[in-house]
């Protein structure tokens, strides 16, 4: 790690939060001194309220009625993993700490306490701000995003480096699209034994998938004024001879 870029405008930590459990198809639940997964299982409101449709005969169901009242007794955990296959590929982790209700034949889950840990350090968010946070408007889309670019248009992640600062990119093995939010995409600059993130700006938020795109032409396009990196010329080079 330790590549620096001018990191501008990014999601805030509940809005992140919201984003991690707005992408994710599974979640961890562990209770009574047990962990189980689930897959496909749960929603969420727009509250942030988890719901989690679990069978009849499920233990964490009964554990959930013969709890005592308002007790915090579960943690449901959610990872967020890359959509594109790099090093290190869970950039975050989110933790609600609570208790279930029955509702309906499922369960909904009350947190009390949300924890945000990503490579930077973990973060207590509130519980007023995680519930009036919103998801990143590219959060649901941003694996079929991302992916798409890593597999369709490496030619467009090679010129974004020009937007990189060489020393950056020194002794780079390759670059991948790791993450891409409404204030930005982020690069991950991978080298033979470490790595690092790089992230680049748009000029203003993207509120959807349309807008993302002109965002994208726009840094292609200072990509395209700027000169191919020193560090990539030389790889090249290396890799011609």
């Amino acid at each position: 790690m330790g590549d620096t870029q001018d990191w501008t405008a990014e999601p805030g930590a509940a809005e992140r939060a919201r984003s991690v459990l707005a992408a994710a198809w599974s979640c961890a639940v562990t209770a009574d001194g047990t962990r189980e997964e689930y897959v496909g299982a749960h929603t969420v409101t727009d509250e942030g309220t988890v719901r989690l449709a679990v069978p009849d005969d499920s233990a964490l169901l009964t554990a959930a009625i013969c709890a005592p009242r308002q007790e915090p007794s579960a943690v449901l955990e959610f990872a967020d993993v890359a959509p594109v296959p790099v090093r290190s590929r869970i950039r975050a982790r989110l933790y609600l700490a609570g208790w279930f209700v029955p509702d309906a034949g499922d369960l909904l889950f009350q947190p009390t306490r949300v924890v945000l840990r990503q490579s930077v350090g973990a973060v207590v968010i509130g519980l007023d701000e995680f519930a009036a946070a919103r998801p990143d408007p590219l959060a649901t889309a941003e694996a079929r995003l991302l992916t798409h670019l890593a597999d369709a248009h490496p030619d467009a992640v090679e010129r974004l480096t020009r937007l990189v600062r060489p020393e950056s990119l020194h002794a780079v093995t390759r670059v991948l699209p790791l993450a891409v939010d409404r204030h930005g995409l982020t690069l991950r600059i991978e080298r033979t034994r470490a790595h690092g993130d790089v992230r680049l700006p748009f000029h203003t938020p993207a509120d959807d998938v349309a807008q993302l795109t002109e965002r994208m032409h726009a840094l292609l396009a200072q990509a395209s004024a700027a000169g191919c990196p020193r560090a990539l010329q030389r790889q090249r080079g290396d890799g011609d001879g």
